[in-house]
């Protein structure tokens, strides 16, 4: 393929999903992503698009918002491996809340094997996974149904979530920044996911490293409310993810890391996973600066010690 039919592809790509990675544009035109990095370049040079970290995105500095089938097929295999690792934090009999996306979709795939738990969700993609889950109890909020991501929205979701709580609420957005937290394009689905977190004592979000240092118009959750930070590991040159994760765990995000496309997985089929962020209790300051440090992996222990290596993850 030219150069010239390359970058066109890579143009029509971002035209139609807002956002695009390195990774999944490599893919499509079969080349490197050195390659493709020195195409997005000069497309940016020309104004036809924006560099973000580690993609490409729509001029204009804000990105909108994908469809569904757009969003289903970018980061795949990051996404399942950021729900694998999501799935190990919820206890049986636990009760949680689940967001709309295509990311927390494939967490509750996963949480169809948890027995006992209760699950609070304003998407109709989420129910739906857990419908003929045995042992699983899913609530469903009011609201008006949003086509484009499958998502209950308005007042009706709003005031059903009055008065609950729940251990964790689980959710992604369009863009994660240490600055502003988690944002998304849609002013009715963040008011929705901000009443989802006034419901939970605390908040996990979920995203792939595409969506770091991405900044969209309405705001979810502050980055002071977000617990943990579950994600993949970004490409070794994307230095601003990097920091964005270095950035988020300053400011007390405790941040689990997930193999992803070809990463460690440990017995049994466990993703590998370290664990970036400050221990002890949230925002407490550390003489010696924040620091990112490695965890061993979960499947890397003695079967008799994963629970445990669990728990402790839990409580921090």
């Amino acid at each position: 393929m030219f150069a010239a039919e390359r970058r066109q592809l890579i143009l029509e790509m971002v035209r139609a999903n807002g956002a695009v990675s390195l990774r999944e544009l490599a893919r499509v035109v079969q080349t490197s992503e050195v390659t493709v990095r020195r195409d997005v370049r000069a497309l940016e040079a020309e104004g036809l698009l924006d560099r973000r970290h580690g993609g490409a995105v729509l001029p204009g500095g804000f990105t909108r918002e994908s469809g569904f089938p757009q969003k289903s097929h970018l980061a795949t295999a990051e996404k399942t491996a950021i729900a694998d690792l999501a799935a190990s934090l919820v206890e049986e009999g636990e009760a949680i809340v689940v967001g709309a996306g295509t990311t927390t979709q494939e967490l509750a795939r996963r949480l169809a094997r948890v027995p006992g738990l209760t699950v609070v969700t304003n998407s109709l993609l989420v129910a739906q996974a857990l419908a003929h889950a045995n042992r699983v109890e899913v609530v469903m909020t009011g609201g008006t149904l949003r086509g484009s991501n499958y998502a209950l929205v308005g007042s009706g979701a709003e005031q059903s979530l009055q008065g609950l709580r729940v251990s964790r609420a689980f959710l992604s957005g369009a863009g994660l920044t240490a600055e502003r937290g988690l944002s998304t394009s849609n002013m009715l689905s963040a008011s929705v996911d901000r009443a989802l977190v006034q419901a939970a004592a605390e908040v996990v979000v979920l995203a792939d490293h595409t969506k770091l240092g991405t900044d969209t118009m309405f705001q979810t959750v502050p980055t002071d409310l977000i617990t943990r930070l579950v994600t993949d590991e970004p490409p070794a040159h994307d230095d601003r993810a990097g920091g964005e994760l270095q950035a988020l765990a300053d400011q007390g995000v405790q941040i689990a890391v997930a193999g992803a496309g070809g990463g460690e997985t440990g017995p049994g089929g466990r993703q590998s996973r370290r664990d970036v962020g400050l221990p002890g209790p949230r925002r407490q300051g550390n003489p010696a600066g924040p620091q990112l440090r490695s965890a061993p992996a979960l499947g890397d222990a003695p079967a008799g010690d994963r629970p445990a290596r669990v728990a402790d993850l839990r409580r921090r």
